[in-house]
């Protein structure tokens, strides 16, 4: 009998993806816009392969994009980028059409828990920005354990802040890797949300090893009720 639903945040709540590439070519049009001479085209592509190797909330992107691009930083097209892709950021983080009405469902039914990758400070402002916060019992980020959700930590601490067993929770999240292989090692049931992988290559049904896999978040509901 499941208990609690474990939340991944970001392409399973919010629509974190659509977010950072509006911001992003935002911040790239604007620098353009300032003198920075390049092409949108392979600004993007810098920005895109640092991310990769730094991580999606790299904190110093543009400073790291600046000196790969022209081998240095001017500081006023910086600024220009910074203040361009804030402004942006801020019009395009939502939840997913349907998180509201899915947590309000599910609230009281269940213990929810947020676990996010994401530095603690970022993550409590979107879950607050987006009026989400009170729907979590608890939210562990990476700030909170030191771990990324590539180690079993994260959702051990999970478990004991819910006082749950493993198999009584159920994890929702888009990446195959963190959010369904990691937590399948202790036992607990996991949630493919196939919908939060629209910015990469899709994956084959037969690949997610998730127990169960859903196209929107409204279909969480209906995987509650089987399990």
């Amino acid at each position: 009998m499941i208990k609690a639903i474990l939340f991944d945040l970001d392409n399973t709540l919010v629509d974190f993806m659509k977010m950072k590439k509006k911001s992003c070519e935002a911040a790239v049009d604007a620098m353009i816009e300032a003198g920075l001479k390049i092409k949108k085209e392979k600004a993007l592509e810098i920005i895109y392969e640092i991310y990769k190797g730094r991580g999606i909330e790299h904190q110093l992107i543009f400073q790291k994009f600046l000196k790969k691009a022209v081998a240095k930083i001017d500081y006023r097209i910086l600024a220009y980028g910074i203040l361009a892709y804030k402004k942006v950021r801020d019009l395009h983080l939502f939840p997913y059409s349907e998180a509201i009405s899915v947590l309000k469902e599910l609230k009281g039914k269940y213990k929810l828990a947020i676990i996010s990758d994401a530095p603690s400070v970022p993550a409590w402002i979107r879950l607050v920005q987006m009026e989400l916060d009170n729907f979590f019992d608890v939210v562990i980020t990476k700030g909170d354990v030191r771990k990324q959700k590539t180690s079993l930590t994260p959702f051990k601490r999970v478990l004991k802040e819910l006082n749950v067993k493993p198999e009584e929770a159920l994890m929702v999240g888009d990446n195959i890797e963190r959010d369904i292989k990691m937590p399948k090692k202790l036992g607990i049931k996991t949630c493919f949300a196939r919908y939060g992988r629209d910015y990469e290559e899709p994956i084959e049904a037969s690949k997610s090893t998730a127990d169960f896999e859903i196209n929107n978040l409204r279909e969480l509901l209906g995987v509650v009720e089987k399990v």
